[in-house]
């Protein structure tokens, strides 16, 4: 996983290679910015360069044992890195300790799964490296718990904390750590890596306005599966705000209870599509308030996403209040033929 392998991050990856260059690598990194934007690459990078066992001008080389190691995952629970000297934790990582946490990283992951193997040095290389995916995820105690050890941490030991809502990481935290930003990757960025996997450029067009530069977002909506599936949930909240009554729009919103990680996704594509569909009705000279409307709901449904209300009462809301606009919309086309 070599540094040059992360497009569109000049500046991140810029500041680590110097870092590494000059021998002033901080024990704890913030990695801040969207999902799927290279922040784990970038840090998989630099764990290699940390376990390298012929490193060049400071980076990995990519070929040795310690490289194939460092980002070889395992084939079977906890799928983390074969190397021992790259840690791996996030919520509902087994970690082979016994713990399967499913509500958010618990202090019991972090004294058993890392702080009792940092009492171990380093096995070789320059150093070791702590990667916590989604660091927002730690509770109170959790990160009680790492707090000494992000201050004065083992010898050659650095922490990388990943996190697209770096807000939610409590400010004790935040304070021992080096804020590093990845950025929304560029529409041509974009391009090239739906090239590598072979996106017809048609496909392209229509996945850069809904990605919001992130690479990982862009190749799920490549995905002709998960295509279709979004296309039948905006086919379904068509028919629910439609609907004679509210059992629909219900029955919708249990439907998707346990979909959260999907449901940001769907959510989008619903915005994107009431938001082309305005555009498309102002551009040939008729009004589109209804779907403006419509729009500004998914919009909202998404921020109440990102604030973890539970799927269904966000469906629930976001139906109920479409339907109460196209009510109203349809109520005044009715009393404007009379």
């Amino acid at each position: 996983m070599s540094f040059d392998r992360i497009w569109g991050q000049e500046f991140a990856v810029g500041t680590l290679k110097r870092a590494l260059r000059s021998g002033r690598l901080h024990h704890a990194y913030r990695f801040e910015g969207p999902e799927g934007v290279g922040k784990e690459m970038a840090a998989m990078a630099l764990a290699q360069s940390l376990v390298c066992e012929q490193p060049r001008d400071s980076e990995g080389c990519g070929g040795c044992e310690g490289c194939r190691r460092a980002v070889t995952f395992s084939q079977e629970e906890p799928f983390v890195p074969l190397h021992p000297d790259v840690l791996v934790l996030e919520r509902g990582l087994y970690n082979g300790i016994g713990i399967e946490e499913r509500q958010d990283l618990s202090v019991k992951q972090i004294r058993r799964a890392l702080l009792d193997r940092l009492l171990v040095p380093p096995h070789g290389g320059q150093g070791r490296m702590v990667l916590i995916r989604r660091a927002e995820e730690m509770n109170l105690q959790a990160a009680n718990a790492i707090l000494k050890t992000l201050e004065e941490p083992p010898p050659r030991t650095h922490f990388v904390l990943l996190t697209s809502k770096p807000r939610m990481i409590l400010d004790t935290i935040r304070s021992r750590s080096i804020p590093l930003r990845f950025v929304p990757l560029r529409s041509e960025v974009l391009r090239k890596i739906l090239d590598r996997h072979q996106v017809t450029p048609q496909v392209q067009e229509q996945i850069l306005e809904i990605s919001g530069g992130s690479a990982a977002a862009a190749l799920a909506f490549a995905s002709a599966e998960e295509t279709e599936a979004r296309q039948k949930f905006v086919a379904c909240v068509r028919r629910a705000i439609r609907a004679p009554n509210a059992a629909e729009a219900l029955a919708l919103a249990q439907a998707q209870e346990k979909e959260k990680d999907l449901l940001r996704d769907r959510l989008t594509m619903l915005a994107v599509t009431f938001a082309r569909e305005t555009r498309e009705q102002e551009l040939s000279g008729h009004p589109a308030l209804k779907e403006q409307e419509w729009t500004w709901c998914a919009l909202a449904a998404l921020q109440d996403l990102e604030r973890n209300v539970a799927p269904t009462l966000i469906l629930e809301s976001m139906l109920l209040r479409m339907r109460a606009v196209g009510v109203s919309y349809s109520t005044r086309s009715q009393a404007a033929l009379r």
